[in-house]
C-alpha cells in the first residue's frame, strides 16, 4: 500500500521466462506492492508455470496470442477488477528496472499526477545503455513530430514504463485502441486528449539478449501507426475529423 491506496504492478508477458523470477524479485523488494497480475500471451516457454509459483502474482493466461496491446487491456481490467488504486506496468524482460515503482507510486498517490512514464531519453544515457542508435534516432524523430502535432513537451512517447490512477485507467477508451504495439501510443494519445498531464522520471536503459524488441519491420508498422495518432489528434482538435479513439 501506499498512503491506503493499493498498488497492483501489471506484468504483459511473452517468453518471459528467463527474466521473470529476478523481475519479480526486485518488484517485491521495492515494499509497496499489495500484487501483480501477470497475463500471458500464449507464451511458448515456461512463464506461466514459473509466475504460477510466484508469491503474491495472479496468473491469467490467453490461450491466443492477443498482441501486445491486447495483452495489456486484459492487464488493466484485471487490476482494476482487483481494487487498484494506483497501477504500475512493468515489462517482465527487466528492460525497465523495479527500483522506480515507489518514486512513480509516490508521484500518483500524493496527488501530483494520474500518469507517470519511465524515461529512456532523460538523462542522456539511453545509448550508453545500449539502445541501438537506430532505435534511438527513430525515437528522438518520432517524437519531435508528435510533439509538434499533440502539442506536448514529452522526452519519449514510446517507453514501456507507466504508471496510472485508478481514475485515470477508468476514463479512457481502451477497447478502441489496437491490439498491436500502437496501443502505448493511443493510449498516451488519449490521456493528453483529456486534458491530464503526463509527468516524467529518468530510467535507466537496459539492453541484453533476453530483453524483448521488435524487429525493423515491425518497428516501422509502429511509426507510421505513431505517426497517425498524432495527426488524428492534431485533425480532431481542429474539427476536421472524427476518431473513434478521442470522443
Amino acid at each position: 500500500m501506499f498512503r491506503d491506496k493499493k498498488v497492483i504492478v501489471v506484468m504483459p508477458a511473452y517468453n518471459a521466462a528467463k527474466t521473470l523470477q529476478r523481475t519479480y524479485d526486485e518488484v517485491m523488494e521495492q515494499g509497496i506492492v499489495d500484487e501483480v497480475i501477470l497475463v500471458d500471451d500464449a507464451s511458448r516457454d515456461q512463464t506461466p508455470a514459473i509466475a504460477a509459483g510466484l508469491a503474491a502474482v495472479r496468473v491469467f493466461v490467453h490461450e491466443k496470442n492477443r498482441g501486445y496491446g491486447g495483452n495489456q487491456k486484459t492487464c488493466y481490467r484485471m487490476a482494476l477488477e482487483a481494487g487498484a488504486d494506483i497501477v504500475i506496468m512493468v515489462h517482465p524482460d527487466y528492460q525497465y528496472t523495479p527500483k522506480l515503482i515507489p518514486a512513480m507510486a509516490g508521484m500518483i498517490g500524493n496527488g501530483l499526477y494520474h500518469c507517470v512514464l519511465g524515461s529512456r531519453i532523460l538523462g542522456g544515457q539511453a545509448l550508453k545503455g545500449g539502445m541501438p542508435p537506430w532505435k534511438y534516432v527513430a525515437n528522438r524523430l518520432l517524437t519531435l513530430t508528435e510533439n509538434l502535432l499533440i502539442g506536448a513537451k514529452l522526452s519519449e512517447y514510446h517507453t514501456g514504463y507507466r504508471a496510472f490512477s485508478r481514475e485515470l485507467l477508468e476514463r479512457l477508451r481502451l477497447e478502441e485502441n489496437s491490439n498491436d504495439f500502437v496501443f502505448d501510443n493511443q493510449m498516451l494519445a488519449q490521456i493528453l486528449w483529456l486534458g491530464y498531464t503526463i509527468a516524467e522520471v529518468s530510467c535507466p536503459t537496459k539492453y541484453f539478449t533476453e530483453a524483448s524488441s521488435i524487429n525493423l519491420r515491425r518497428s516501422i508498422r509502429y511509426g507510421f501507426g505513431c505517426l497517425s495518432t498524432a495527426l488524428a489528434f492534431r485533425l480532431c482538435r481542429m474539427g476536421l475529423i472524427r476518431s473513434k479513439l478521442f470522443r
